[in-house]
């Protein structure tokens, strides 16, 4: 069983997939002063010397999302942003991206590889600490999902608890996903677009925004992509279902949506490291 999870830990923190990127200027662009893997180590230790003490890691995930999105969005909506973050910030690098989460798969939906939360919370701390081992001051933990959520702002807590005498910090910055997510499903109502949900309208705009013409959705299925209705506080069972992995409706989805959401991401996870560091 340890060997077991030793493997998976081991896999979650070295896997990665490959981001092809559209437009935005921001977004992965495997430049070196900001992108861990694409990095050589005199690079690193050069780039840690020179300020760049800061660590940003990911968590994405591979998880159904739906006809018309591809598998890997969590994955590679997470790495555009942090490059982002990290490029904007200035003082920091982006690890790989964790491509698993705490979620189930099913044969029904098939798509997604999901690990146990407490798998999750382990492979996150080891991460966190190889990053310290490596000389940096600052891990950020940051998310693309709502999986185990609070339990990485726990791990994070007693991490800064552990290395704070040392001069290191630890935080967790969950707004990239949770506020952004909140926010954007406020705008969208506020405009007169449906209920939005797992691959609806925020997803899938940000997906075509980032993913261009390199297939991270299928174009020709967003005309038909509604799902079954959010779910409501006391609503009913018998509530029609289209169990297609889409929850919303995302036959609206546009790039200009899509921009709006990752900039909207982008500018929460800098203002919250920002408050949680104490830096400008």
């Amino acid at each position: 069983m340890c060997r077991c999870m030793h493997i998976l830990c081991l896999l979650a923190a070295v896997a990665t997939v490959g981001y092809p990127q559209g437009a935005p200027a921001s977004q992965a662009s495997g430049k070196p002063e900001v992108d861990f893997e694409m990095m050589t180590w005199p690079e690193i230790k050069q780039a840690i010397r020179d300020g760049k003490t800061t660590a940003l890691v990911m968590n994405g995930g591979t998880e159904q999302r739906g006809p018309h999105n591809v598998n890997g969005g969590h994955t590679l909506m997470g790495k555009a942003v942090v490059m982002a973050v990290a490029e904007k910030l200035g003082n920091a690098i982006a690890a790989p991206v964790l491509p698993f989460s705490p979620f189930d798969t099913s044969p029904d939906l098939p798509g997604s590889i999901g690990i146990l939360p407490a798998t999750y919370v382990a492979v996150n701390e080891q991460v966190a600490e190889q990053l310290i081992k490596d000389g940096f001051k600052n891990v950020v933990i940051m998310v693309d999902h709502g999986g185990a959520f609070q339990d990485l702002a726990e791990l994070a807590k007693r991490l800064d608890a552990k290395y704070s005498p040392q001069g290191v910090r630890v935080v967790f910055a969950g707004d990239v996903y949770r506020k952004a997510s909140a926010d954007i499903g406020k705008w969208l109502a506020e405009n007169g677009y449906p209920e939005d949900g797992h691959a609806g309208m925020s997803d899938t705009s940000l997906m075509l925004y980032l993913g261009g013409d390199n297939g991270w959705v299928r174009k020709e299925l967003v005309a038909t992509a509604l799902g079954d209705p959010p779910n409501r506080p006391g609503q009913q069972g018998d509530v029609k279902r289209v169990n297609n992995g889409v929850t919303g409706d995302a036959r609206r989805a546009t790039v200009a949506i899509g921009k709006r959401y990752f900039d909207m991401k982008v500018d929460y996870a800098i203002a919250q490291i920002h408050q949680l560091l104490g830096t400008k």
